[in-house]
């Protein structure tokens, strides 16, 4: 995921725009799916500290965020949400998007930590990698992108889950913890094949 061709293509502002189109369509798809996965986890988080930054991430991911999709629709000429709901999910976003309403609905904690640090901690990393060769001399669909996944904030965001996650680890039995590494071994295969995915015109 973090040396795959799209966030190189997508850095350097020569990604086709067919293919971020589609991208941006499948990703936003996550949305609902997404917030009730972090809602659920900051509800069985086990304390009022572990639920703070959660909270927070929330509201980012709800307004900026989601902002930045609005725009870009704007942009690219797919604002019509009824022509984008037109387009059918694609196998890997029904997969993904039924994973998180699962976990979210009868996961562990430790499993929906798994989930959502594989998602925010692999962009994390694609996005710090690029961040410094990013193009921004062209329009902000490509170079946000970036943006919203590397920096100082991000980096707590990523380290906030990551903590829970590893507090998690310790308090669970062995049974717990490899159904968190079979759901994280998943979540890391449906990322590189959503990215895959967006190539696949």
């Amino acid at each position: 995921v973090v040396g795959h061709k799209f966030t190189i293509e997508l850095a350097r502002g020569e990604i086709d725009r067919d293919v971020l189109k589609k991208y941006l369509i499948q990703d936003h798809r996550f949305l609902d799916a997404f917030v009730i996965l972090l809602a659920s986890t900051i509800a069985n988080a086990r304390t009022l500290e572990d639920r703070i930054p959660g909270c927070q991430f929330l509201a980012l991911i709800t307004g900026k965020e989601n902002t930045y999709f609005e725009r870009s629709f704007e942009v690219l000429g797919i604002s019509n949400a009824e022509e984008r709901m037109e387009v059918p999910d694609e196998g890997v976003t029904a997969k993904f998007v039924n994973l998180m309403k699962e976990v979210a609905n009868g996961g562990t904690l430790g499993e929906m930590l798994s989930v959502l640090v594989v998602a925010e901690w692999s962009y994390l990393s694609w996005g710090e990698k690029v961040l410094a060769s990013t193009n921004r001399d062209v329009d902000f669909t490509t170079w946000e992108w970036v943006d919203l996944h590397s920096g100082e904030n991000f980096a707590k965001v990523v380290a906030y889950l990551r903590g829970l996650l590893d507090k998690e680890g310790t308090l669970i039995d062995e049974a717990g913890r490899n159904k968190c590494k079979d759901t994280f071994l998943r979540v890391v295969q449906l990322e590189e094949d959503f990215f895959d995915m967006a190539y696949a015109l």
